[in-house]
């Protein structure tokens, strides 16, 4: 397992604050009060090991195939329906939306190999992640992948608690399935528009991981 570049200055931070605490504990409360003086070191660390689990990158074998499309993070599957879509294209698609909460491995992949088509940060709100007007109207990230005639499109969505997102991709760039497309920090979603008739692998409430579980071919 390793950690993930954009938990360096968190984890750092963090480190530093659990830390001063801990001394400022040690030299004046610990020697009269050693029960709660070992209670804000067991909490403090607790904090420092789920911060540190958060920005993890579990090793893992990714999915390969031109014909499927796998999932660009681990979370809840909590949306599957047709609607309007609202960015690049024109008609009606097939959402698929998965919900990451705080316990999550938060790295987002590539669903797809293929051609960036277009990639656009879009500023918003920060409703909590299961709202039905999150996908468009909180701060997210758009990507769209063409491979040969098919497109994809996938956003990374902000929530309550996640509100920094992070995408590496600009038009033009040439990608590998499973390879990094970008961090969501703290928890929140990625919708997926699909050509509608896709026949998903997947049900509500399954549990999917990214670059590995397989949510439909195309």
């Amino acid at each position: 397992m390793r950690i993930h570049k954009e938990g360096r200055a968190t984890i750092t931070i963090t480190l530093v604050v659990v830390a001063l605490i801990n001394l400022v504990s040690i030299f004046l409360l610990a020697p009269a009060h050693p029960i709660i003086g070992w209670l804000i070191f067991m909490i403090t660390l607790g904090l420092f090991i789920f911060i540190l689990s958060f920005f993890r990158i579990p090793g893992r074998t990714h999915a390969e195939g031109e014909d499927i499309i796998v999932a660009p993070c681990d979370g809840t599957v909590v949306v599957m329906e047709e609607v309007e879509a609202d960015e690049y294209f024109n008609d009606r698609r097939l959402q698929l939306s998965i919900f990451m909460s705080p316990l999550n491995v938060h790295v987002n992949r590539n669903p797809v190999s293929g051609e960036v088509m277009y990639s656009q940060y879009h500023p918003g709100k920060f409703l909590v992640a299961w709202h039905p007007k999150s996908s468009t109207e909180n701060e997210r990230h758009s990507v769209v992948y063409r491979l040969g005639e098919k497109e994809v499109l996938v956003k990374q969505i902000a929530g309550a608690l996640a509100k920094r997102i992070v995408n590496y991709l600009k038009p033009g760039d040439v990608v590998t399935q499973g390879s990094e497309m970008g961090f969501i920090k703290f928890g929140s979603r990625v919708d997926l528009l699909l050509p509608v008739g896709t026949g998903l692998d997947v049900k509500i409430n399954q549990k999917v991981k990214g670059g590995v579980t397989v949510l439909c071919k195309w």
